[in-house]
């Protein structure tokens, strides 16, 4: 018997999208199928729980800069 799992297109930057499969890989439970370089097929039912994963993880490895005084704002 054929089994339907309800999914959602996702479009991402290679980067993320290793990520995405990182976080995937420890229990199998959000990739429905990877398409290509930058597209995903992720279940609905889980998204938003991926998405907070993902976002955790960026902020573990992708500094914060507040008040950057070399930023592209100060030149004229």
């Amino acid at each position: 018997m054929v089994r339907a799992i309800k999914g959602t297109l996702v479009e991402c930057d290679p980067s993320i999208k290793s990520i995405i499969i990182n976080i995937d890989s420890e229990n199998n439970e959000y990739l429905v199928e990877d398409l290509d370089e930058s597209h995903l097929i992720i279940k609905d039912n889980v998204l938003a729980k991926l998405k907070a994963k993902l976002e955790e993880r960026l902020k573990e490895t992708v500094p914060v800069v507040e008040n950057d005084s070399d930023s592209d704002r100060d030149v004229r």
